[in-house]
C-alpha cells in the first residue's frame, strides 16, 4: 500500500472548502476488500472503464477498507490480479500512483477528521452518545410494533453545553449527520428521474463511527469529490442510499458527481446472483479455463450498453470494440440475465481467434503442454509436438468448451501413446498393407477413412469390429472413446500413421522391413 504524502494530505484538505469540478471524466470502482471479485462487481468495473475509455477519461481503484471487521488478507491484491487479468487498465490506484491518493481509506483518517469538522461547525452533523443497549431497545421495540427500525434522532437535540459535559467525561460517541424532508429527485443517468425520501423511512445516519473511522456513505462522498470523480457508476443497490450521499454534498457544498445505477445481474432463471455461490467468483473462472475476454464479453452481453443488430451472428469483441461502441444510454434499467450456455459460446470463439493469431497460438500450445503435463505426469511418452496440438486444437475449437478438455479420459490417446501393444485379429502383413493403404489417402477424413477401412477388412476377410478394437488399441491404448475413424482424423494422418507404425511387432523377422 502507498504511504501518506502529508503534501498531499495538505492539498486535498485545503480543497474541502472548494467545490471541485473536472473537464475530464473521471470514474472508480471502489471495492471493499472483503472476498473474491465476484461477476457483479467485474460488471461494475467494466462498465465504469468502457465509459472512461470511450470519453478519454480515466479510470480509479480506490480500497473502501473503513469496515476492519471484515478484512480478507490479501483480498486487495487479489482484486487487483483479477480486474488486470480481466484486461482492466488502472490509471490511479494503490501501487499505481496518482495525484489524489492515497487510495486505501484506511490510510486517509486525517482527511475524514478534518471533513467531519466543517458539517459539526455548519450544523449539518452532530456527536451521538446513544449507547449500544439503547439502540439495540430502539430496535426492539419498532419490531414488536411491526415498524422499521429507525434511530429516533435523540441527540440531534442535545444541547452545546451537555455535549461538551459529555465530550470532558469521555463519553463514546459516534457521529450522525441531519438528514432533512424534500430532498431533490435524483437524475439517474440509467432510471431517469427517480426519488427517494429517505427521511421519511430512516433516522441520522452514523458517518463517523466511535472508532473514529467513517462509513461508507461519508467517506466515499469525500473521497469522490477530492479525487475528482464525474461519474459514480454503480450498482441499484446504492440507488437508495444516493439521495443521503447528495444530501453531503450539498452540506459541503459541492458539485457533485452524476450517477448511474446499474441493475441487477441475476440468473437466467431470474433469481439473484449471490457471493454464497460458488460459481460466480472471477477466480473460478480463471481456474476452470475460461479466458479474459470471453468472460469480459458474457458479462457485458447482458447488461445492455451496445447496439445489437437483430439476428446477428455472435461476436467477440476486443476491449478496445467495446470501449469504441460503448453508450451509456443503451445500458439496461432491468434486471441482467446471464445465459451459462453463452459463456461457453463466447470462450470457443476466443479460442478460434488465438488459433488464427502467430502469437496467440503459440501461446496456446504452451498451455496445452502445461495442462497434458500436469493431467499425465506418470508418462515421460506424451505427445506434445507443437504440430500435433494445433491440429487438435482445430478439431476441438468448435467441439469443446475449455482447454482442460483435452485432457479428460477419454481423450487421453491424443497425448499419451499406448505402450504393451499386443498384435490381435490383425496379422503384421495385414497391418502393413494398411498402413500402405491409409497412406495413400489424400482426404483423411472420418467418413473416408471408414469407407476405406471396411473395404479392407472385406477384401482381407476380417471381421470389421474386431479390426476396429485391435486398430482402437493401436492408436490409443484405451477400450472406449470416439469411432476409430474419428480416432485418426482427430489425431491427423501423420500422427494416426506414426502409432500403427510403433505398433508393429519389433521382434519380428520383418522388423527391417521398409514400412511406408
Amino acid at each position: 500500500m502507498l504511504k501518506v504524502n502529508q503534501q498531499t494530505l495538505l492539498r486535498q484538505c485545503l480543497w474541502l472548502t472548494q467545490r471541485y469540478a473536472h473537464s475530464q471524466v473521471r470514474v472508480r470502482f471502489a471495492p471493499s476488500p472483503t472476498g473474491q471479485l465476484h461477476l457483479g462487481g467485474l460488471r461494475t468495473a467494466l462498465y465504469n472503464f468502457l465509459y472512461a475509455r470511450h470519453l478519454g477519461g480515466k479510470f480509479l481503484l480506490r480500497i473502501e477498507d473503513t469496515d476492519q471487521t471484515r478484512l480478507v488478507p490479501g483480498a486487495s491484491e487479489r482484486l487487483v490480479e483479477d480486474l488486470l487479468w480481466a484486461g482492466i487498465e488502472i490509471d490511479e490506484g494503490p501501487g499505481f500512483g496518482g495525484r489524489h491518493g492515497p487510495y486505501v481509506q484506511s490510510q486517509r483518517t486525517d482527511i475524514y477528521s478534518k471533513a467531519i469538522k466543517k458539517l459539526l461547525q455548519n450544523g449539518t452533523a452532530y456527536r451521538c452518545f446513544c449507547t449500544e443497549r439503547r439502540l439495540e431497545l430502539l430496535r426492539k421495540e419498532a419490531l414488536r410494533t411491526r415498524q422499521v427500525p429507525r434511530y429516533d434522532n435523540k441527540c440531534r437535540h442535545l444541547q452545546a453545553a451537555d455535549v461538551e459535559s459529555l465530550l470532558a467525561q469521555g463519553a463514546p460517541h459516534c457521529i450522525r449527520f441531519k438528514l432533512t424532508e424534500h430532498e431533490e429527485p435524483l437524475e439517474d443517468l440509467v432510471y431517469g428521474s427517480v426519488q427517494h425520501n429517505v427521511s421519511d423511512n430512516e433516522g441520522d445516519p452514523v458517518v463517523i463511527k466511535s472508532d473514529h473511522f467513517p462509513t461508507y456513505h461519508f467517506a466515499n462522498v469525500v473521497d469522490d469529490h477530492l479525487m475528482g470523480i464525474t461519474h459514480v457508476l454503480r450498482g441499484v443497490e446504492w440507488q437508495i442510499s444516493t439521495t443521503k450521499h447528495l444530501l453531503l454534498y450539498k452540506a459541503f457544498g459541492w458539485q457533485p458527481p452524476k450517477f448511474g445505477h446499474l441493475p441487477l445481474l441475476v440468473n437466467a432463471d431470474g433469481t439473484k446472483l449471490s457471493k454464497r455461490q460458488g460459481d460466480i467468483g472471477i477466480q473460478h473462472f480463471r481456474e476452470r479455463g475460461y479466458f479474459p475476454l470471453s468472460l469480459v464479453n458474457y458479462v457485458v452481453s447482458a447488461g445492455g450498453g451496445f447496439q445489437h443488430k437483430a439476428h446477428a451472428k455472435q461476436q467477440l469483441l476486443s476491449l478496445q470494440e467495446l470501449c469504441q461502441q460503448f453508450e451509456m444510454e443503451r445500458v439496461n434499467a432491468h434486471p441482467s440475465r446471464l445465459s451459462p450456455e453463452l459463456l461457453d459460446d463466447l470462450n470457443r470463439l476466443e479460442i478460434g481467434q488465438r488459433l488464427a493469431e502467430p502469437e496467440s497460438r503459440l501461446q496456446l500450445v504452451k498451455q496445452v503442454q502445461e495442462l497434458v503435463k500436469k493431467a499425465y505426469p506418470e508418462h515421460s511418452n506424451l505427445d506434445l509436438a507443437e504440430a500435433h496440438i494445433v491440429d487438435v486444437l482445430n478439431w476441438s475449437s468448435q467441439r469443446l468448451t475449455l482447454l482442460q478438455d483435452l485432457t479428460s479420459s477419454k481423450l487421453s490417446f491424443l497425448w499419451v501413446k499406448p505402450s504393451n501393444f499386443e498384435l490381435k485379429d490383425l496379422s503384421l502383413e495385414q497391418l502393413i498393407s494398411l498402413i500402405t493403404e491409409l497412406d495413400t489417402l489424400q482426404d483423411f477424413q472420418k467418413d473416408e477413412l471408414n469407407v476405406k477401412l471396411k473395404k479392407f477388412a472385406k477384401t482381407e476377410g476380417l471381421k470389421f469390429p474386431l479390426m476396429m478394437k485391435t486398430l482402437r488399441a493401436a492408436l490409443s491404448g484405451l477400450n472406449e472413446g470416439p469411432g476409430v475413424a474419428e480416432m485418426m482424423e482427430i489425431l491427423d494422418k501423420s500422427v494416426a500413421l506414426d502409432r500403427l507404425r510403433e505398433a508393429l511387432p519389433k521382434t519380428d523377422i520383418n522388423r527391417n522391413r521398409k514400412i511406408v
